[in-house]
């Protein structure tokens, strides 16, 4: 079947068929380095560790020497298969149907990995090798904790004298087809855990308990009563989720001894990492001094921690890598992208602290679902769409002799 298949659609299914569930490499970095390495490609392969954290392997390879370096990131690890049996083909086989294939990652994202090795072979022998520096970074736990991958494997980069110039993170950008939307930054995410203590106790006996979900009850209510903001011209408003409240208490008779309640947060660039943390202290102390867990008795206590790595808000205003690939992707499919900040985090979050950073790739309705799936169209044209963008970044007029 391969033999019939587009060239990015051959580098898919090669990809597709390395089983790389998060953190496990899979052999979709031998994949690469078997691809790269002929076009010229010096490349490294980094294993990272940490406490408490699984090893993961990645890929940095780079072809040239000269600046200016423009680095297509992206990852090849990939969410779990879930019910396998509810596929209408095997996971990791990379079946072609209807124009589609079929495939844990085949847009989120080892579809736009594979376009980015097309377009630089197009690139290549279309124009020849490029006047400066075309670079990959791949990590192996970008759908894992995203510690031992991009944020690390940059650092190494850094200490060897590497230095980007420009990148495009490969995520599934678009909404409902190819051209949709850039990505030119990202909202930040802030999760808080919040505990709420009382007094256990018999509920046939409530004075002599404290029942913390009263307290919760009004933390919570406090959080959600007020917008943050109103969104800005280039973010949506910032918006608070309470995503769990729970007491661990099994028991219908039992007044729980404490309560707990996660949230996420989606903020703008209103907003810094710690003034918002300042913000939200500040209506859990409104609700708790409005409410005591029963009448006659001290205001709600408690505590609030933030257990995750905060993402902050970013956005991208370099014109020339946002105008370069607006133009590649009007020229391939007509469209005038959108500019957009929406959706999740990426590992873009890490890469705008070393150079300016956009994301382009697939469409992404079926990442992460049962049957996955990229059109082979597509991949066609978002290789086309890389391809141009290279042609015009290396323009004459960029980089140095």
């Amino acid at each position: 079947m391969a033999s019939t298949l587009s060239r990015p659609a051959q580098i898919l299914h090669q990809l597709i068929r390395c089983a790389s569930i998060t953190p496990e490499e899979g052999g979709a970095l031998d994949v690469l380095e078997n691809l790269l390495k002929p076009l010229g490609f010096e490349t490294h392969r980094l294993v990272f560790s940490a406490e408490s954290t699984p090893d993961v392997e990645n890929l940095y390879a780079r072809l040239g020497t000269r600046a200016p370096n423009f680095c297509f990131a992206g990852h090849t690890d990939v969410v779990p298969v879930g019910d396998e049996s509810s596929w209408t083909s095997p996971p990791f086989q990379g079946a072609v149907d209807n124009g589609m294939m079929i495939g844990r990652g085949a847009v989120d994202m080892k579809g736009g990995i594979a376009c980015f090795i097309a377009a630089v072979e197009l690139y290549l022998a279309g124009e020849g090798k490029p006047k400066g520096s075309i670079s990959l970074l791949i990590t192996g736990d970008e759908e894992g904790p995203a510690i031992n991958g991009t944020i690390k494997l940059l650092e190494w980069a850094k200490a060897q004298g590497e230095v980007l110039d420009a990148c495009i993170v490969g995520e599934p950008t678009n909404p409902e087809k190819l051209g949709d939307a850039i990505k030119i930054g990202r909202r930040g995410s802030l999760t808080g855990k919040i505990t709420v203590t009382g007094i256990q106790g018999h509920v046939a006996y409530p004075h002599l308990a404290d029942n913390p979900v009263r307290g919760m009850v009004a933390l919570c209510f406090e959080l959600l009563a007020e917008p943050f903001d109103q969104g800005t011209d280039e973010f949506q408003p910032t918006n608070l989720e309470v995503t769990t409240i729970d007491t661990g208490n099994p028991a219908a008779n039992v007044i729980g001894a404490t309560a707990k309640a996660t949230f996420n947060v989606r903020f703008n660039d209103t907003w810094s990492v710690e003034t918002l943390k300042g913000e939200i202290v500040a209506r859990l102390k409104r609700g708790a001094a409005s409410q005591a867990l029963r009448q006659g008795r001290e205001p709600v206590s408690f505590d609030v921690e933030w257990p995750d790595r905060p993402s902050p808000v970013f956005l991208t205003r370099d014109d020339a890598l946002v105008d370069t690939l607006s133009a590649a992707v009007e020229a391939v499919t007509g469209t005038n992208p959108e500019l957009s900040t929406g959706g999740g985090t990426s590992d873009a979050r890490f890469i705008k602290d070393y150079c300016p950073v956009v994301e382009f790739g697939l469409v992404g309705q079926t990442m992460h679902q049962v049957d996955e799936r990229v059109s082979l169209d597509d991949l066609d044209r978002l290789t086309g769409i890389y391809c141009d963008f290279l042609t015009r970044y290396f323009s004459p007029s960029a980089g140095s002799e």
